[in-house]
């Protein structure tokens, strides 16, 4: 008896020292960093990209962002003189924080396609959503919606050559940022034509909607200030603008059935969209472009009037 008392102690000792030794190796979890307004990142790591900054008066800081000019660009006047312009989409990050790094391994995916031809020039855009990502959080001193659509869009305009106006402005993004870009397309359709809400939680737009504004216990943002709600008022404006809008999400997304319940609100509304299922893709932008990376960049170049305009 004594000995298996021992006995047991011994192998207690010994498997509570694989478990401190285990604790000791294991690598420990990584942190989100702070949020930035400015995150420019080592040249070597952005070959496709430059980075910039802009003056926000909304925010007193500099704000950062990435931009992808396609081949051609360079060529600043066609043959006969005239000036070149392209158009612009305007690329919103998932996660939150906000951060223009966010979601730039994208440019890989957009350059590929245009290089080979099969998607016209595009001018792409990666906005810092702020901390909140894509939503003005005066809490937190943190106006994203407002950086994005005030300073940032006429900043692009002024410095590269777009297409200037909603004809030649495009918008779309992947999980937060496809929830920012439902929200931000219905409030601001007189600044694009086209849409590409893709992987967006609006289950989480859902509850904001049914709970004055509150997405969760800590965070209150403004009532009506969601995807379903401004659906709602956009179908009610008489003179309100057209937009075009494809909806892309894959099966294996846990987002998928509200993606599914957000097209459906569209439907009822009378609201026009594309749908575009990629496959058996999960959570990840990577994967769900995969499938529809090109369908996307298609769609947004015949929204269109021109793949590039002069003047």
């Amino acid at each position: 008896m004594h000995h298996s008392r021992n006995h047991s102690l011994v192998c207690l000792f010994a498997l509570l020292s694989v478990v401190l030794s285990s604790a000791r190796s294991a690598p420990a979890q990584p942190k989100e960093a702070p949020f930035r307004w400015i995150n420019k990142l080592p040249a070597e790591r952005t070959p496709l990209l430059l980075h910039g900054t802009f003056a926000s008066a909304a925010n007193k800081t500099d704000v950062g962002y990435y931009v992808y000019l396609p081949p051609g660009y360079e060529q600043a006047k066609s043959s006969d003189g005239a000036v070149k312009r392209f158009p612009v989409i305007y690329y919103l990050h998932g996660g939150r924080p906000g951060g223009e790094h966010k979601s730039i391994s994208m440019a890989a995916v957009f350059d590929a396609a245009i290089n080979a031809g099969r998607v016209p020039p595009l001018i792409y855009v990666f906005v810092n959503g702020g901390e909140m990502s894509h939503y003005d959080f005066p809490e937190k001193q943190s106006l994203g919606e407002t950086a994005f659509v005030k300073e940032l869009i006429p900043h692009i305009d002024a410095n590269y050559r777009t297409i200037a106006k909603r004809e030649g402005r495009g918008i779309e993004g992947f999980s937060q940022g496809g929830r920012g870009t439902a929200r931000i397309m219905f409030k601001y359709p007189e600044l694009f034509c086209s849409a590409a809400p893709m992987g967006g939680g609006h289950q989480h737009e859902r509850h904001a909607a049914e709970n004055q504004g509150r997405e969760t216990s800590g965070v209150q943002f403004e009532p009506g200030n969601n995807t379903y709600d401004l659906a709602e008022a956009y179908a009610k404006r008489k003179d309100k603008f057209p937009l075009r809008i494809l909806v892309g999400v894959g099966k294996q997304d846990f987002n998928y059935e509200a993606n599914l319940d957000w097209m459906r609100h569209l439907a009822k509304l009378e609201i026009p969209y594309k749908q575009a299922i990629a496959g058996d893709a999960p959570h990840s932008a990577a994967a769900c472009y995969r499938n529809l990376g090109d369908q996307v960049m298609l769609f947004h170049s015949q929204s269109f009037a021109t793949p590039v305009m002069t003047k």
